[in-house]
């Protein structure tokens, strides 16, 4: 798992619309990321494609204070076509369903950090082969629409066991925790809170966006509360007075693995921007 803070806020752009991507780059997304697949039509893919290897050689996008950004590839004319340039800093790769895909993409753009996204019953059968596939997948999150036509799933609560096979593969292949997908309602934005509760209770951290508006609600569901920053600090205050297990006056237990959670919800708790 990496040590610096993972991304929370994750923005999806049609990659046929470079103006919006643009001005995408400052509404205060942790990550951009251009979409070929989902939202280009078949007719625009081509332009989408040429359009973003642009924008990846532009130098404010490869300027390393950057906001990073991933491209969704649509197959495999966009990853040789965007490998390499240097203003890319992952490809999220639909449908994945065996580790043996991965491997064929890492062949193709050779040190681009590889995001799966997992689809279909067979990819959530897969989940952790998926994960440990090779040292270039940086995260695997799910790609909820096409599950949950393939499950035949009417609500969320029939995503919750999914949901909580891609935390577990990932945590076990040492990745940071799954993104949530995107709440495709964008105007209920009291929806999208809950729905990120949620999320956060079963384990997984941030989520992918379809509009900025959705940006605050998303970063302000994952970060801790000032009642969860302030019994994080009083957990390591009492871990550096005293080693070892012990119980805190008002009853909580500390350990090892309460100091590190503790630790986690602190680092989350730093500004982001």
């Amino acid at each position: 798992m990496s040590n610096a803070a993972p991304a929370l806020t994750w923005l999806y752009v049609p990659g046929d619309r470079p103006e919006v991507v643009r001005k995408a780059l400052g509404s205060g997304a942790d990550v951009v990321i251009v979409d070929l697949e989902d939202a280009v039509g078949p007719d625009r893919k081509e332009y989408a494609r040429s359009a973003t290897a642009e924008l990846l050689s532009d130098p404010v996008t490869t300027d390393p204070m950057a906001v990073p950004v991933h491209v969704r590839v649509h197959g495999e004319d966009d990853v040789r076509a965007l490998a390499g340039l240097p203003g890319l800093s992952g490809m999220r790769l639909p449908k994945i369903t065996h580790a043996a895909s991965v491997h064929h993409v890492e062949a193709l753009a050779p040190g681009v950090p590889l995001y799966p996204l997992l689809e279909s019953a067979l990819a959530i059968e897969h989940a952790y082969s998926i994960a440990g596939a090779h040292h270039a997948v940086r995260g695997i999150a799910l790609g909820e629409a096409d599950l949950r036509a393939d499950l035949g799933v009417r609500d969320d609560a029939g995503l919750d066991w999914p949901r909580s096979r891609v935390v577990i593969a990932a945590r076990a292949a040492g990745l940071d925790p799954p993104v949530m997908s995107v709440y495709p309602d964008v105007r209920d934005l009291s929806g999208l809170r809950a729905s990120c509760a949620h999320g956060r209770d079963l384990g997984l951290l941030g989520r992918a966006a379809i509009h900025p508006r959705q940006l605050p609600v998303i970063e302000r569901a994952f970060r801790p509360t000032a009642r969860e920053v302030e019994a994080a600090e009083q957990i390591l205050e009492a871990s550096r007075a005293q080693a070892g297990a012990q119980a805190l006056p008002d009853g909580r237990f500390v350990d090892a693995a309460v100091v590190a959670s503790a630790e986690r919800t602190l680092s989350l708790a730093r500004p982001r921007h």
